[in-house]
């Protein structure tokens, strides 16, 4: 019989052909009958019968390894990264891919059915396919699944390949259906490509497709309905998970929302939601509504935690075994591979970490005190000589800052998250919003900015040349080359740079709600722009050109944004003038409102201090 015939069919089929084959070969050469038994007892040896070294004190067998590929990740969600970031281990410190196949070939024949690649973002991993492909192959030792959680940002490419491979379950993790509340949540851009990947998924054949959701008091607990209606014509399942604590986090038991909470105000919606069938040792307990293609269920970890069911150990990208989420205690198995270490020695190791798992959240009354890798390094050991924090961001966020990035705060970028609540411009949705001044009465309102914008020698005195201030230098035309005398010239033809600038920031005020979408347009009774340019005494002298604009109106709101953008304009229309000889070397900072008046707020003056350019 073709022996290659047989490859890929059930163990049990494939063993009961091989006896048949071995019966009817007794009249064939040994060698042939030899052969036959010989793949038998392989057969027998490979059935990946439960290890008692998988079975913990609480007879709880241990049958699903999660594996952590790496610990990078393309988003930084708050509930999983630090604000400060993280240090990431060195590449020498992570497991190899012959490792985690050595790891998880032990586990598979020692019981293990069901492996998840986690991260990090495992799809960032190096040789994903191949891993995907190497584990593909342990089916014939008892593997039944291949899962893996991403975050689907760029999965929606690699996702056939994946397949193709042998990835059998996919968990998307999406907190929002809001674009804008996306990125409040992931420091990201990226919700569309998210639910690029969710299409893809439903056009292939996998097993499982998973929406995660954090859910979090008063930032998107509101939008439980929404994902539940996905599940009408979706064959997806939503799993709410409580939001936990992990160190960096700034957990706080005020923004969890108990599973008990969410069902409740699901059953306002649907009162005849029913409970589902629940998988062997799920985490979710499940529910549909009747009617609807998919399910939606609850991960509560915290009010109404799973632990007597628990079968999961986890794997870290560096190595490391953790037998509970919740228990900083880790064995290195990376360690004890590079020591030498058979696999019955590895198996014995496995064995004492298991059986010190204790009978629920790692032994400890308040989860919520718990010291433990933050999230994202559940994978990953910290190291001063690979830093990795928030100040390595993808260029594509520094071309298009979001409004949550703040400034450089001693080496690190630094992230606030602000409540819904606060911000005028948000509904109670955290959907952009103008605020409504019908009940306001008008009044007389002012406002005073300024900025500057730094200059070269050359561009100075080419400004000063043709402006009156006190002591303007001539240019000496002899000191310049043949490139500074053209490009002299060519900005020469542009005209007066600070006239035409002036006039710019007076246009650009009177277009302030054309340009800034929520800004309400206002009659603006006068707007004064001056420019003068400045230069230091000190050596070396550094020379600018300050801009300050007054705006004014009787008006039911505020002026700022009219003198900001009015300082804005002329700066920018200053760059425009002077970049044929000085587009390298300028730069624009301090803008700042230093005076307002009018208005419910009051009036104030912004204390002068040094110009942070200067």
């Amino acid at each position: 019989m073709n022996k290659s015939i047989l490859l890929g069919l059930p163990r049990r089929l494939e063993r009961r052909l091989f006896n048949r084959a071995a019966v009817a070969l007794q009249s064939n050469p040994p060698s042939v009958l030899e052969r036959a038994q010989a793949r038998i007892r392989h057969l027998d040896a490979a059935t990946n019968s439960p290890s008692p070294q998988l079975k913990d004190t609480f007879n709880r067998q241990h049958n699903y390894l999660r594996i952590s590929l790496t610990e990078r990740c393309n988003l930084r969600c708050f509930y999983c990264m630090p604000e400060e970031g993280i240090e990431l281990s060195p590449d020498g410190k992570l497991l190899t891919n012959q490792e985690i196949l050595r790891l998880a070939t032990l586990f598979v024949k020692s019981g293990v059915t069901k492996i998840r690649l986690t991260g990090g973002e495992p799809t960032i991993r190096k040789g994903i396919l191949d891993i995907v492909g190497d584990l593909n192959g342990l089916r014939q030792y008892g593997l039944q699944s291949i899962g893996m959680t991403s975050n689907g940002l760029s999965l929606h490419r690699r996702l056939p390949q994946l397949v193709e491979s042998g990835l059998t379950h996919l968990n998307l993790s999406l907190d929002t259906l809001d674009p804008f509340k996306f990125e409040l949540i992931t420091r990201r851009r990226g919700h569309e490509a998210v639910l690029k990947t969710l299409d893809v998924a439903l056009k292939l054949p996998l097993a499982s497709i998973k929406v995660n959701v954090v859910v979090i008091k008063n930032l998107n607990d509101h939008e439980v309905l929404d994902f539940v209606e996905m599940t009408k014509n979706m064959p997806i399942s939503v799993r709410f998970i409580e939001f936990m604590p992990f160190t960096g986090n700034k957990w706080d038991k005020k923004k969890m929302v108990e599973s008990s909470d969410l069902l409740e105000r699901i059953r306002s919606r649907h009162p005849n939601v029913q409970r589902a069938p629940d998988e062997l040792n799920d985490t979710a307990r499940s529910w549909t509504v009747p009617g609807h293609t998919g399910s939606f269920g609850f991960i509560s970890s915290m009010s109404d935690h799973f632990c007597a069911t628990c079968n999961r150990l986890r794997l870290t990208a560096d190595g490391q075994i953790k037998v509970c989420l919740f228990d900083a205690k880790e064995i290195s198995l990376r360690d004890k591979i590079r020591e030498g270490m058979t696999d019955e020695e590895l198996l014995r190791t496995i064995g004492l970490a298991v059986n010190g798992k204790k009978e629920k959240h790692a032994g400890m009354e308040d989860i919520d005190v718990v010291t433990n890798r933050p999230m994202i390094l559940i994978g990953g050991i910290r190291t001063k000589s690979n830093t990795f924090s928030t100040h390595s961001l993808s260029t594509d966020l520094h071309r298009r800052p979001s409004p949550f990035y703040l400034p450089h705060t001693q080496g690190r970028l630094h992230y606030r998250l602000y409540s819904t609540s606060r911000l005028t411009h948000l509904d109670e949705h955290g959907r952009a919003s103008m605020v409504d001044v019908s009940d306001k009465a008008p009044s007389r309102r002012s406002a005073t900015a300024s900025g500057i914008i730094q200059i070269p020698k050359l561009a100075y005195e080419l400004i000063t040349s043709s402006y009156p201030v006190e002591e303007a230098p001539i240019i000496d035309r002899q000191v310049l080359d043949d490139t500074q005398s053209k490009a002299l010239a060519k900005a020469r033809k542009k005209g007066d740079a600070l006239t035409i600038a002036q006039l710019a920031g007076i246009m650009g005020a009177k277009q302030t709600s054309n340009l800034i979408p929520l800004c309400h347009p206002l009659p603006l009774t006068k707007v004064d722009v001056l420019l003068q340019p400045e230069a230091t005494s000190l050596s070396p002298r550094v020379y600018s050109i300050r801009c300050t604009a007054t705006t004014t109106c009787e008006g039911k709101t505020g002026v700022e944004m009219e003198a900001l953008t009015a300082v804005s304009v002329s700066l920018l229309t200053v760059w425009d003038m002077l970049k044929a000889v000085a587009g390298k070397d300028m730069e624009i900072g301090s803008i700042t409102v230093t005076r307002k008046s009018g208005g419910k707020s009051g009036d104030f003056d912004r204390m002068p201090s040094s110009d942070a350019l200067r």
